[in-house]
């Protein structure tokens, strides 16, 4: 339930970062001003011991991270990618958030399994593992299909998920409404709609039907793209709280020192997955919206390997070509016409002055040409946007959400593998080959053609269809007039009326 009592959640947040020794290390590894960092700790140092103890084993941030449940890490795994936002050290204790949490029993797995497939395990899986990963969702299992000898990874739900996470989520959105609240400018970025669109997405990952769905989709979409492979689910045994698919062997993303042992060239990595993740986003509407180094493998053969489908994104293809023009806009350093863009899109109030929010996005874009890509702060750069979205009034966009978070830990995985990656470099020949393809005269006139399919279906029902249109809206008219008519006499029609009530009452008298 949402309410006030989740102010305890939130109390209880800040207490456990101060309790494990997280909140000292956090404020310094973002360079927080002196008066935050004293600010914090005189607040939070009388809380602490409301605060969860943790795993001691642990380092501070990821201990007090992983205490406070699966909301919270699902948070910690996508800041484990930004380096240049949390910090080295920081970056490098989220990590272990990616795929190595405790695991529950295999045992209550092989349970869980038989209630959810209606099978006995030892019949199907000749043979099945303990835990190889575990996530703050699920955990995968390696097993062996008795009938095929195939082998397969097997991913269970953890037990009680879907009630611990809706418990996070309700604090979130407490935390939400109080921003609200006591920060009204925050209104412009519509925090509940934010937490209600990852609400959706995150609440569709606890259903592994969809994620064998999102699988399935995924891979016929990528089929052809060279490098790239997506293992496909085996629908009979799988269900909403379990899922069997093709085992991906590779070595992990993450693992710069087993990548170059084994003689892969990190550099082109970094690139071919951010491209990549443009090609799907572009050319497909649909990508994966969850791409940080503990869901993508490289394996023997050099092929990026994605697993875990329970966060997919998609993107219409209005959106879509709004977007690669604003990227386009930018590579060519044409902040004009990506102010224009956003004006027509409606994502800035078409009262601003154009020429001025072009002057700001110049202000944006410029540093990062002709610089080493390690030299820019990112963490510098999304603040300046924040001022500048602030100033023009634009509003946060929820459709967006998904793909600009995406863009950011894509950016950061691929930054892992070569530090110094230029973005709009790498971008160029994706998005320069979308505007070439889908923005300009052979989209118009696939749009023509679109559009002719659709008046030939309803061919034989626009003569009514028009005859309706015209009637309603002569009818509207006709209101109008009468509206209109009874406004102008409305006051001499009352005046005569009042007139004859007069000379009555004068002739009873």
């Amino acid at each position: 339930m949402r309410g006030p009592h989740n102010f305890w959640r939130l109390v209880r947040t800040g207490a456990t970062f101060e309790r494990t020794g997280a909140m000292k290390v956090v404020l310094e590894q973002m360079n927080a001003p002196p008066r935050l960092r004293l600010a914090a700790r005189v607040i939070g140092k009388p809380f602490a011991w409301l605060g969860l103890k943790g795993d001691e084993s642990l380092p501070p941030t990821t201990r007090a991270i992983t205490a406070l449940g699966p909301a919270y890490i699902k948070f910690g795994q996508i800041l484990s990618t930004r380096p240049d936002v949390v910090g080295d050290e920081i970056a490098e204790q989220l990590r272990y958030l990616q795929d190595k949490l405790p695991p529950f029993p295999t045992q209550q797995a092989k349970k869980m399994i038989e209630e959810a497939l209606e099978i006995r395990v030892p019949e199907v899986y000749s043979e099945f593992s303990e835990p190889v990963a575990a996530a703050s969702i699920a955990q995968v299992h390696r097993a062996r299909l008795a009938e095929t000898g195939q082998e397969v990874a097997v991913k269970v739900l953890r037990p009680g998920i879907d009630r611990a996470f809706r418990r996070d989520i309700d604090a979130f959105y407490f935390a939400a409404d109080a921003i609200e609240w006591l920060l009204p400018f925050s209104r412009r970025l519509r925090p509940r709609d934010v937490i209600a669109h990852f609400e959706g997405v995150v609440m569709g990952e606890l259903d592994l039907r969809l994620e064998s769905a999102a699988a399935s989709e995924y891979g016929d979409n990528t089929r052809r793209d060279e490098g790239f492979r997506v293992p496909q689910p085996n629908w009979g045994l799988s269900a909403r709280g379990v899922m069997t698919m093709d085992w991906a062997e590779g070595l992990p993303l993450g693992d710069n020192d087993a990548l170059d042992a084994a003689g892969h060239d990190r550099r082109e990595l970094g690139a071919r997955v951010l491209q990549l993740f443009l090609n799907h986003a572009l050319r497909d509407g649909y990508f994966h919206a969850d791409m940080h180094q503990g869901n993508l493998k490289v394996g023997p053969d050099g092929e990026v390997v994605a697993i875990d489908f329970g966060i997919m994104g998609r993107i219409d293809e209005y959106t879509r070509r709004v977007y690669a023009e604003i990227l386009y806009g930018f590579i060519r350093k044409d902040y004009r016409r990506v102010a224009e863009v956003h004006f027509e899109a409606g994502y800035v109030p078409k009262d601003r002055d154009v020429e001025a929010f072009a002057t700001a996005l110049r202000a944006v874009g410029e540093p990062i040409f002709g610089m080493d890509a390690s030299r820019i702060s990112m963490a510098r750069l999304l603040s300046y946007l924040f001022e500048v979205t602030e100033r023009f009034g634009m509003q946060t966009r929820t459709e967006l959400i998904l793909l600009q978070r995406t863009m950011v830990v894509v950016e950061g995985v691929a930054r892992s593998l070569d530090p110094h990656i230029n973005i709009w470099e790498v971008a160029r020949p994706v998005v320069e080959g979308y505007i070439k393809q889908y923005v300009g005269p052979h989209a118009m006139a696939r749009d023509l053609a679109h559009v002719a399919r659709v008046m030939t279906r309803f061919g034989p029902r626009l003569p009514q269809m028009v005859e309706k249109a015209l009637i309603r809206q002569a009818e509207e008219e006709i209101v109008e007039d009468s509206e209109k008519a009874l406004g102008k006499y409305g006051w001499m029609l009352l005046g005569a009326a009042l007139m004859g009530v007069g000379v009555y009452i004068g002739w009873l008298i």
